[in-house]
C-alpha cells in the first residue's frame, strides 16, 4: 500500500497484519505484467534528479511549468521545464512534499518546523513551527498556507509572513495509520480526511468546521479491524468533493452542504481522482475501478494489476494514469480500463501522488526521479 509507511499505536504490541511489508505478512506475490497492443505511445519530456525520499513520501508542486521538488536530506530544488532554475539545502532533514503557489514554496520537517522559501530564487521566506512531523505536503493558495501534522492537527498560516491564523484539531483513535496524507485548499475551504473515516471541510478564514460526515465507519471486533483511515487526499470536481478509507469505503459528497450523494464498499489507502463523469479508485490489492461519478454505479474495472502496490490514480483526458511499486506507470482507457501504454521509469517505487503537467503528467519517485511524461 503506497500511502502506508508504517502505524502509530497506543497499547498494541504488534500492527504487523496491517502492513504488508513485515516479514511476517503473508507473501503474496504481485501480478507479472504481460504483453499488450499498445494504442498510446508515453513519451518522456524530460527527467531529472533531486535525491532519495528514504521512508518519507515526497510529493512534488507544479506551478505552471514550474516543478518544485524536495527531498529527505534536505534538498529543495524549482525546475521549468526540465531545466534546473535553483537548487537549495535547507540545512536540515525533511520530511514532506512540497507546497507552492508561485511566489512561495513550503516543506516540513520531521522536527514539525514549516519552512517557506521565495518560488523565484529559493531565498528564505519565514518559518513557523507545528505541534509534530510534517508528514505531507503543505497546501498553498489563496494567502494561506495549511500544513497537516502527524497527529492529524491542521494549522493555518498567513502566507505573507507565516503567523499562524488558526488551528483545527479533534479527538482521533487510540489505533490509526502513519500516512502522508495532506489537504485539499480550495477559494473558501480546507477539505481533510481523517483516522475513524471522518471528512471535514475547515473554513479558510478561521479554522472552524463547516461541515463533518462519515466516509466510513470502523468495522469489526478488534481494535486492527476498526482502523478506517482516510490515507488520501480528498478531491473536488465542481460542487463534489470524494474520499477514500482504508478498510472502508469510497463516498461524494455536496461540498458546500456535506449531504451525502452515494457511497460504495472498498478499501484504498492510495486514493482517487475524478473527472466530469467518473470517479477512479485504485484500490489496496491492486485494481482500478471507473465509478459513476453521479450514482457510484461500476463501469469498469482494472484486475490485473494485482498487489502491484498502485500510487493514486490520474485522469488525463482520455486514458487514466497509475504508477506502481516497481516505477512503472500504467495507462488506462477511460472508456472501459484496458491497457493503452506502458513506460518505466528509475524501477524504484512511485509512492507520491502523480501530478498533472500541462498536457502530461509528472511522478517522482522512491530514489528521486523526476520524470514529466505525456501520452500520444
Amino acid at each position: 500500500m503506497p500511502a502506508l509507511v508504517a502505524v502509530l499505536v497506543v497499547g498494541c504490541s504488534t500492527v504487523e497484519q496491517l502492513n504488508p511489508f513485515a516479514s511476517s505478512a503473508p507473501k503474496v506475490k504481485m501480478a507479472e505484467l504481460t504483453p499488450f497492443t499498445a494504442t498510446l505511445q508515453v513519451r518522456t519530456l524530460w527527467q531529472a534528479g533531486i535525491g532519495s525520499a528514504g521512508a518519507q513520501t515526497f510529493t512534488p508542486a507544479i506551478v505552471g511549468h514550474s516543478v518544485y521538488a524536495a527531498a529527505a536530506d534536505g534538498s529543495l530544488a524549482r525546475f521549468d521545464d526540465g531545466h534546473q532554475v535553483w537548487r537549495i539545502a535547507v540545512g536540515q532533514p525533511l520530511s514532506g512534499g512540497v507546497g507552492a503557489d508561485g511566489s512561495l514554496v513550503v516543506v516540513g520537517t520531521p522536527k514539525g518546523e514549516v519552512l517557506a522559501f521565495d518560488a523565484a530564487n529559493g531565498h528564505e521566506a519565514w518559518k513557523a513551527r507545528v505541534s509534530s512531523e510534517v508528514l505531507a505536503a503543505p497546501a498553498v493558495g489563496g494567502g494561506l498556507v495549511a500544513v497537516r501534522s502527524g497527529d492529524s492537527r491542521i494549522a493555518g498560516f498567513e502566507a505573507a509572513d507565516g503567523k499562524r491564523r488558526w488551528v483545527y484539531q479533534r479527538n482521533t483513535p487510540t489505533l490509526s495509520l502513519r500516512s502522508h496524507v495532506g489537504v485539499l485548499l480550495t477559494e473558501r475551504y480546507t477539505f481533510a480526511g481523517f483516522p475513524g473515516g471522518k471528512l471535514v471541510a475547515v473554513a479558510n478564514s478561521n479554522g472552524a468546521a463547516v461541515w463533518e460526515v462519515t466516509v466510513a465507519a470502523p468495522k469489526g471486533t478488534t481494535e486492527l479491524e476498526r482502523v478506517t483511515d482516510i490515507t488520501s487526499t480528498p478531491v473536488v470536481e465542481g460542487n463534489r468533493v470524494c474520499a477514500v478509507a482504508f478498510q472502508g469505503r469510497v463516498s461524494c459528497f455536496d461540498g458546500n452542504t456535506g449531504n451525502a450523494l452515494w457511497s460504495r464498499e472498498m478499501s484504498s489507502s492510495a486514493g482517487l481522482d475524478m473527472d466530469s463523469q467518473y470517479v477512479y479508485v485504485a484500490t489496496d490489492k491492486g485494481s482500478v475501478h471507473a465509478l459513476d461519478r453521479d450514482s457510484g454505479a461500476s463501469i469498469w474495472k482494472q484486475d490485473k494489476l494485482f498487489m502491484r502496490g498502485l500510487a493514486r490514480p490520474l485522469a488525463l483526458g482520455e486514458s487514466i494514469g497509475v504508477a506502481d511499486s516497481q516505477g512503472v506507470v500504467h495507462l488506462l482507457r477511460r472508456a472501459d480500463g484496458a491497457f493503452a501504454g506502458r513506460a518505466s521509469a528509475d524501477g524504484s517505487a512511485v509512492r507520491a501522488d502523480p501530478q498533472r503537467l500541462g498536457s502530461g503528467f509528472l511522478v517522482q519517485t522512491v530514489n528521486g526521479g523526476l520524470y514529466a511524461m505525456e501520452a500520444q
